[in-house]
């Protein structure tokens, strides 16, 4: 009995003491979301669905009109049909970003719940244990000669084995309340990157639609409403081969942008090394840079945290750079290329969404993702490799897009690569990001050969 004790004392006492750290852990234990927002889901559903048919309309009618003979009238249609598309997608987009909060409310307040239950077992099991220690310190035949009874004796002897088996239940119960805690813990981290990565796609639709409401206005105002016009300007390839070489193909975190043609050099050079197309990565970068100009740049502030501060807004993030994933690896690639790490750009974190930034140059690759690619890089390149180095930037994209299948070129091994590129995965969860590459690439596989053909 004395032995079966005092390992029970040893062994509370150090689960007492892991469980003793603060208890941030998200969880849903054994809880219910409430009828009101059953309800709010089940109308969110029915709008998802509503606008699905209405986006599924407009696209066919997009096809459709494409299908027709190339003119003023049937191009505008398309445009203003995009347009409407792209409004009903971002209302898509937020009726998504709500539910994710709502998810993210519910597993909240789980958190509070289990935190509760966790303190209070933690207190049922101090108590028991202050009983048990008190009763250890006695021996059975001090027990013995303090017991009225001999049937004293054996009671207080029972009390004992009671508590044992009670302090063995609290034991049983804390590793489960810990269990649900870190499977909420991680979907609770599931849930916020998806709100992240659903913000991420509403600035690239928000985007997307300001281009083409501008580009509508301005091929009006280049015809001036007239067929003639139109076919005059879509014929003129030799001066649209002037804008795509003049064009600044904009990149985040490169003081200098190269011209649409200087990029389209690297892009096939970059493309060469890694059997991927160079209009597929161009338009990934074309898109991450999208992404990183919605985000903003921002500059480590603290080493330690991975805090950050706006370049321009001067805001301040605790959550500029993940401190233990990414925080070390930036730190020795700054180094590694003399740079100050105070002093060199990465993105911002999405305010109000929780998540990181730090991701770094053209490519907006996380220090701990670049480092998976750095020895190849740095055997390719011939020296260190630098994320904000254009040349290394298209290189590791396109290292990256080939080791996710795009070396096949067909559509769907592309579409997937770009998935994979956003998200990690190839899901239709975010299937804008995707669709949207694979648009851009098409238009940079013309552009490529528009220019091709005037050399």
């Amino acid at each position: 009995m004395m032995i079966h004790i005092r390992t029970i004392i040893f062994s509370a006492a150090v689960v007492l003491a892991a469980f003793g750290l603060s208890f941030f852990l998200s969880g849903n234990f054994g809880a219910t979301a409430q009828s009101s927002a059953e309800q709010e889901r089940a109308q969110l559903e029915a709008q998802l669905k509503e606008l699905e048919a209405q986006i599924t309309a407009i696209e066919n009618d997009i096809t459709k009109t494409q299908q027709e003979k190339d003119t003023l009238t049937n191009r505008i249609s398309i445009l203003r049909n995009q347009i409407r598309r792209l409004d009903l997608q971002i209302e898509q987009s937020n009726i998504l970003i709500g539910d994710l909060r709502l998810q993210i409310g519910d597993t909240s307040a789980s958190i509070e719940r289990i935190s509760a239950e966790i303190e209070q077992t933690k207190d049922q099991m101090a108590e028991v244990l202050r009983h048990v220690y008190q009763e250890n310190q006695k021996s059975q035949v001090e027990i013995l000669l303090t017991s009225a009874t001999l049937s004293d004796f054996f009671t207080n002897m029972a009390a004992l084995a009671s508590l044992n088996v009670r302090l063995d239940e609290l034991l049983s119960n804390m590793v489960e309340l810990q269990d649900s805690l870190n499977k909420q813990h991680m979907a609770l981290e599931s849930e916020k990157e998806a709100e992240e990565s659903f913000v991420k796609i509403q600035f690239l639709q928000k985007q997307e639609s300001q281009g083409l409401q501008a580009q509508t206005q301005q091929l009006l105002q280049q015809t001036q409403g007239k067929e003639a016009e139109y076919q005059r300007l879509l014929a003129d390839t030799q001066r649209q081969a002037q804008e795509i070489r003049s064009r600044i193909f904009e990149l985040i975190g490169v003081p200098e942008a190269p011209t649409f043609g200087e990029a389209v050099e690297i892009a096939k050079w970059a493309g060469a090394q890694a059997g991927v197309r160079p209009a597929l990565l161009l338009a990934i970068l074309t898109q991450e840079s999208n992404l990183g100009k919605n985000v903003g740049q921002c500059y480590i502030a603290d080493t330690a945290s991975g805090a950050s501060v706006g370049i321009r807004s001067g805001t301040r993030f605790t959550n500029g750079m993940h401190r233990t994933r990414d925080l070390p690896p930036f730190l020795a690639i700054t180094q590694e290329l003399g740079r100050d790490p105070l002093a060199t750009p990465v993105s911002c974190p999405i305010p109000g969404v929780g998540g990181y930034g730090g991701a770094m140059g053209p490519a907006q690759f996380i220090p701990s993702t670049w480092m998976l690619y750095k020895g190849r890089l740095d055997g390719i390149v011939g020296k260190t490799a630098d994320p904000w180095n254009i040349r290394d930037a298209f290189l590791a994209s396109a290292l990256y897009l080939s080791d996710s299948g795009a070396t096949t070129q067909s559509y769907n091994a592309e579409w997937c690569a770009a998935q994979r590129y956003f998200s990690g995965r190839c899901s239709t969860t975010y299937r804008f990001y995707g669709d949207s590459v694979m648009n851009l690439a098409a238009r940079y596989e013309q552009d490529i050969k528009t220019l091709e053909a005037v050399r």
